[in-house]
């Protein structure tokens, strides 16, 4: 934006060194300087470096001395040189036009000044006009990016009182189980204690009949309690938590663990995926001669994944004589899950879970 508007700066200052030069009288009009002008501003526009655009502006002033007819285009040189580290080499321009006053009138003189100073305005605008769109891009580009952190630190928020609001629900249902377990379980214990109780010692068989069915009724509501209890347990377990305290534990060799589950597995499944992982970090400690290994627990559409991999060797592997990983695979296969081990470049375990089998 910045060289097309000062390329139609240019060209009219050009324009306007064009009509001043080819009014004069007193001079041989030939298309020499305007070439030569034409040339040195674009190689001035071509050119980055700064002192090489000095040496030219500095090269135009000299040929100005010797060929008076150069001077009608010095606003045009001037011009690429305003608001450039050496601008003021801009001030040779006074020599060749004080030895060309005999060469030319005092009005042509103050026209050529007009012609410079307009070149200043011009160039001063430009250079504003610049600046300000530079700083505009900047703000955009600040503001932009403080908008993609602000929406990664919501959603890192969002995510925070997600996992939050879920630790507190879980740590809820524990809490009830307990109370559940504590207050309702003892209480109904009691009661089946004592109505066997009476049952042993009453000899009146229809009282002992009724007594029977309450205490039938007593113990299939304690059932019926420590199921509930029991599930709501299982509900409560935090399987990254779990996890994370196995990851804290392993200190065998560097582990890096990443999780990205976002529903509720299934507390069976849970369980099979902490007794995976348990088992796998033990036959790396037994086995392996690792200094790396990871975990990678993720959820997709339709399945999920565990893979747990090491970077050790691997030397005569046999699985038949690893009761472990056995227990692994058949505790895969009760899911209808596949698990692949592959002992290329270190061990690896791969695992997927549908989910299709787990609803079901």
């Amino acid at each position: 934006m910045q060289k097309f508007t000062g390329l139609i700066d240019k060209l009219i200052i050009l324009i306007s060194c064009s009509i001043v030069y080819f009014c004069q009288r007193d001079l041989v009009i030939n298309v020499v300087p305007v070439l030569v002008g034409i040339i040195f501003s674009g190689f001035l526009s071509y050119f980055d470096d700064d002192r090489i655009r000095t040496v030219m502006t500095v090269g135009y002033s000299v040929l100005s001395v010797f060929f008076p007819e150069f001077i009608f285009f010095m606003p045009l040189i001037a011009y690429d040189m305003i608001f450039y580290k050496y601008q003021y080499f801009n001030l040779l321009a006074i020599i060749p036009m004080v030895y060309s006053v005999r060469h030319i009138s005092v009005q042509t003189a103050l026209i050529i000044m007009v012609l410079l100073i307009f070149c200043i305005l011009v160039k001063y605008r430009v250079d504003t006009q610049f600046k300000l769109q530079a700083k505009y891009n900047d703000l955009r580009d600040t503001t932009r990016e403080m908008s993609i952190k602000l929406e990664k630190q919501n959603k890192d928020l969002m995510e925070k009182q997600d996992y939050e609001l879920n630790l507190a629900t879980l740590n809820e249902r524990n809490r009830i189980a307990r109370e559940i377990h504590d207050n309702v379980g003892h209480l109904l214990s009691s009661a089946i204690l004592q109505s066997g109780a009476l049952i042993t010692i009453n000899k009146d068989e229809m009282v002992k009949t009724h007594l029977q069915t309450l205490n039938d009724t007593l113990i299939k509501a304690m059932n019926s309690i420590r199921n509930s209890i029991h599930e709501l347990y299982d509900e409560s377990i935090d399987l990254n938590a779990e996890i994370e305290k196995l990851v804290r534990q392993f200190t065998f060799c560097k582990l890096s663990y990443d999780y990205q589950i976002y529903s509720n597995p299934d507390r069976k499944l849970k369980y099979a995926f902490v007794s995976i992982i348990k088992e796998a970090l033990s036959n790396i400690i037994k086995h392996s001669n690792a200094d790396h290994a990871s975990i990678t627990l993720r959820e997709h559409p339709a399945l999920y994944q565990l893979v747990v991999q090491d970077n050790g060797t691997v030397n005569n592997y046999n699985i038949d004589d690893g009761i472990g990983l056995k227990n692994m695979i058949d505790r895969v296969r009760s899911f209808n899950g596949n698990i692949n081990i592959i002992t290329e470049k270190g061990f690896k375990i791969f695992i997927s879970i549908p989910k299709g089998e787990l609803e079901n």
